[in-house]
């Protein structure tokens, strides 16, 4: 009778790989959301991207652990990228891409004027539109994203991301939307069309591994907590008991106590003198 048995320990094992194969299920249903989310001006922006093999994973963590130092004097833009990229090598399964190819390009002719940007923003540069358009091959820009963008394609985005988080709740998958996983998703030509990008990690573990984590996160991950549990032990085993050849680990037991006869003396005792 064929069976189907899942665990989330060992990791590579065959039951291993079969939960992980119902994420990327979940993840491309994920997908599905995204284009079935309402748009502004109702036609086509959004784009996807699926990534779950454990290579593109890490290449993915290694650019978030380059670009947190891209601003080496903002912590918090430090920290959430280094943390962040743990998250990705150690516990993401698969990871959902999704961006607008229409954010930068080609805006909604609505000349409102909110897609200015502000001066000295960290996340794209400030620069004026002519007629509704700016040209992107002149424009150079000198931070992460290159803007500015239209708030409403933008809008769009963040819409099409809640419906996908939405189907992540639906499946009982964990998931959360990340802007660093998405820009170095971006950086390494996921979602090519796209000025924007959201990265949406996804995982079925017994813990959530994208909230209540600890701030040292990317020191003390799951595979390096247990090698340190591995060293720690070793060292102990030769501190205390020497060379496993000439010691036995196994504890002696413990003799048994003799049991109670009926006159509540042991069966050891000598018999009872006749009167």
């Amino acid at each position: 009778m064929p069976e189907h048995f899942m665990h989330e320990w060992p990791p590579g094992s065959p039951e291993y790989e079969a939960r992980r194969e119902n994420v990327v299920l979940a993840a491309r249903l994920m997908m599905n959301a995204v284009f079935t989310a309402p748009v502004t001006g109702g036609m086509g922006t959004l784009e996807t991207h699926l990534v779950y093999g454990q290579k593109e994973l890490d290449q993915i963590a290694r650019k978030m652990e380059e670009l947190a130092f891209e601003n080496p004097k903002n912590k918090v833009w430090k920290n959430m990228f280094k943390l962040e990229a743990a998250m990705v090598r150690e516990e993401t399964d698969a990871i959902v891409f999704v961006g607008n190819f229409r954010a930068a390009n080609d805006p909604l002719d609505v000349p409102c004027g909110k897609c200015g940007g502000v001066p000295r923003c960290w996340v794209y540069d400030k620069r004026y539109l002519r007629s509704g358009r700016i040209d992107l091959l002149e424009s150079r820009p000198g931070t992460l994203i290159n803007g500015p963008l239209c708030v409403h394609r933008v809008q769009a985005l963040g819409i099409a991301v809640s419906s996908a988080v939405h189907m992540a709740f639906k499946l009982f998958v964990d998931c959360r939307p990340m802007m660093s996983v998405g820009i170095a998703g971006q950086k390494l030509g996921y979602c090519p069309n796209s000025s924007i990008v959201v990265g949406l990690p996804v995982s079925a573990r017994s813990k959530n591994p994208y909230v209540d984590v600890r701030p040292d996160y990317h020191v003390l991950t799951q595979w390096q907590m247990v090698s340190n549990l591995r060293r720690f032990y070793y060292l102990f085993r030769m501190a205390s008991l020497g060379d496993y050849r000439q010691n036995d680990p196994i504890p002696v037991r413990p003799p048994t106590p003799p049991e109670i006869g009926r006159k509540g003396k042991t069966t050891t005792d000598q018999p009872d003198e006749e009167e």
